[in-house]
């Protein structure tokens, strides 16, 4: 049947290998991975796990060709492309970035034509002889209409429905270059996500900074921009997901343990790193299974496949803080204040208003990332405590912190 046309299309040559094992005969064919999309009986199938899928849908056909490329579609050149169609506006902000984070960054000093050569956005396909920016280049500093054009059906559908499951309460389509889209989609999650207290080595980072991050760059810089398949940053009542066209290779559900980095736009990939957007292969992967439990109690989910998928769970009422109940110091841990029985925050309080003790408790809760009514409340028993005091008048006094050798000396006991 492999060889014949009108079974197997295009054929393919196969040797079968004759073993003998145990007074029996075992024939072994052993089938490598291939650069065509083959039919039987001019009938396609896909391998899904155990399962062999008959794929009928255009759409779905396209996606196993695109799987099968052995080149990345963000290097196709576009030789009519020329400055005037691209946002040279853009590079100022972009080197400056890239500069900030590391003063001396080759960028620095660049021409924006050095920059573009250096960043691989110009190219040269060396089949055709082509010359000229690429889709990646497109893709990061493309005027609209321009990208547009390259890739008709290139967006990214942000919807959050909560109330409106039918519908959707609120949404943004965002069809511009990566750069503002990532500014644009991180504006949306900020807007309906909340950002939930989090201390990591006695200091507050945003877990839902963290999280959405690692999300929308996967979804901007990992896509397949030859596909049809409109990508999509959704916000529900009990989880948010992202959904992307994807060039699979392994399937699945990713983990970090079977996770293997593997670069789907890597020009894209290294600018957006060079930014500061996107760390190196395989750190968001680790990053989400460690930050979504502590931002709702639950491990998130990766799924490779034609179109790939990352689902973190929600839960508004969810805290780590409450997880954890109290924090267990001994004495000479004690950093600032002696912390006994000391929820996480009104330790976060305590290190806040050393540093500001003039803040005003409107001031703290901003800070801290409470209610005005949960900072009123827990300043209340850190001065039934002992660990702080209020000096002078109310408009015009400040916050003491006690100092935590004072305290502590005064405690003829063990604190945990």
């Amino acid at each position: 049947m492999i060889g014949n046309p009108d079974v197997i299309s295009p054929t393919v040559y196969l040797t079968p290998e004759i073993l003998k094992y145990k007074s029996k005969t075992i024939v072994r064919i052993h089938v490598p991975p291939s650069s065509e999309v083959h039919s039987y009986k001019k009938v396609i199938f896909d391998r899904v796990n155990d399962a062999d899928i008959k794929v009928t849908a255009t759409s779905q056909i396209a996606a196993m060709y695109i799987r099968k490329q052995s080149i990345f579609t963000e290097k196709k050149i576009y030789p009519y492309v020329k400055d005037e169609h691209l946002r040279f506006d853009l590079l100022p902000r972009v080197r400056q970035t890239a500069v900030n984070r590391y003063q001396e960054h080759p960028w620095k000093d660049m021409s924006d034509a050095e920059l573009l050569q250096s960043a691989g956005l110009i190219g040269e396909d060396m089949a055709t002889g082509e010359k000229g920016y690429n889709l990646a280049a497109v893709m990061l500093l493309g005027k609209d209409d321009v990208i547009r054009s390259v890739s008709p059906a290139y967006r990214t559908d942000a919807i959050m429905r909560k109330i409106n499951t039918d519908r959707y309460d609120d949404r943004l389509i965002v069809q511009t270059n990566l750069i503002e889209s990532y500014e644009q989609l991180t504006k949306f999650s900020e807007k309906h996500l909340w950002d939930k207290f989090y201390l990591e080595k006695d200091m507050r980072i945003s877990l839902r900074s963290i999280i959405t991050r690692e999300m929308l760059v996967n979804t901007l810089i990992h896509r397949e921009y030859t596909s049809s398949y409109i990508a999509k940053f959704v916000i529900e009542k009990d989880r948010m997901f992202t959904e992307n066209a994807n060039r699979a290779v392994s399937g699945g559900v990713i983990t970090p343990e079977n996770f293997e980095p593997n670069p789907k736009n890597p020009t894209i990939a290294a600018f957006f790193r060079n930014i500061w957007l996107a760390d190196e292969l395989g750190s968001g992967v680790r990053k989400l299974y460690h930050y979504v439990p502590r931002y709702s109690g639950k491990p998130p989910e990766l799924i490779d496949g034609d179109v790939f998928r990352i689902i973190v769970p929600l839960d508004d009422e969810y805290s780590f803080e409450v997880k954890k109940d109290k924090v267990q110091l001994k004495v000479s841990d004690c950093p600032l204040s002696c912390t006994t029985n000391c929820t996480l925050t009104e330790k976060a309080i305590l290190e806040f208003l050393r540093d500001n003790a003039t803040a005003t408790q409107t001031e703290i809760a901003a800070a801290v990332g409470k209610s005005l009514r949960t900072v009123k409340a827990d300043m209340a028993a850190l001065q039934e405590k002992g660990l702080l005091k209020r000096e002078g008048a109310r408009k015009n006094g400040r916050w003491v912190v006690i100092d935590s050798d004072s305290y502590c000396s005064s405690k003829n006991k063990e604190v945990t």
